[in-house]
């Protein structure tokens, strides 16, 4: 089997990236690479450029990477992060944070390719919850 997708979930808040890893955790195996960067090096609310490139760098096992931001500066922190590293294999995902999240890691889990992973993650948000 090739390598897994990897995902970064990146947020203004650890408490908030690490609430949903640990839900990705219960919905795919533990073989979906899977790092975030929520919050700032001190635990406080924002956004850090470094701790999303290491995230990047965590998660990547050679299938790409798929970044998912919550909103505001983590989108412009991202984006910057993908500018400077200039990888087509690294991308930044226009997705509802949660139901991307979790459609991108059950995508990763059976084992699809980048295209595929980033796909499910788009179409969470056309995915009625009632």
């Amino acid at each position: 089997m090739s390598a897994p997708v990897g995902i970064v979930l990146v947020s203004h808040s650890g408490r908030l990236v690490e609430g949903l890893a640990d839900l990705l955790g219960q919905l795919a195996p533990a073989s979906v690479p899977l790092a975030t960067a929520g919050g700032t090096e001190e635990g406080g609310l924002g956004t850090s450029y470094d701790l999303v490139a290491a995230a990047v760098r965590a998660a990547d096992r050679g299938a790409g990477v798929a970044v998912i931001p919550d909103l505001g500066s983590a989108v412009l922190t991202a984006r910057t992060v993908l500018e400077d590293l200039d990888r087509p294999d690294v991308v930044l995902v226009d997705a509802p944070f949660v139901e991307g999240a979790v459609a991108a890691a059950v995508a990763a889990a059976a084992g699809v390719d980048l295209a595929a992973v980033v796909a499910a993650a788009r179409e969470a948000r056309r995915i009625d919850k009632f």
